[in-house]
């Protein structure tokens, strides 16, 4: 059997006829970017931040990493991938204070920092 899915669908907008925000209410004037040219300033800076950070991830493939978790915890292992939401990096030969695990996914909110040579 078929389970519908809801379509989430905006409230309608100030207008009565649109869907969407007042863009001239003051809670978006609030919050909101100041100027068109700000805003594009800021995507602009945001998508050179997130282009980089994705060729620093394609660089760390097959590197030995050592990553810095809580509670002063220093691990090393070589970088596999991550997934799409970067939420998990996938490393092999991952070097605890326990042991040597050969397989494991690190959760990326338990990871402080990370460091590897290019």
């Amino acid at each position: 059997m078929e389970v519908p899915v809801p379509v989430i669908r905006l409230p309608r907008g100030p207008d009565g006829i649109s869907r969407g925000f007042d863009l001239h209410s003051p809670r978006y004037l609030a919050l909101g970017p100041k100027d068109c040219g700000e805003l594009e300033k800021e995507q602009k800076a945001r998508t050179v931040m997130r282009e980089q950070y994705l060729r620093s991830l394609l660089a760390m493939v097959g590197q030995p990493i050592c990553f810095t978790m809580y509670e002063r915890v220093t691990v090393t292992a070589c970088f596999g991938t991550s997934d799409i939401d970067i939420l998990n990096f996938q490393v092999s030969e991952l070097q605890t204070p326990l042991g040597v695990q050969k397989e494991a996914l690190l959760r990326c909110p338990d990871i402080i920092s990370y460091t590897f040579h290019l």
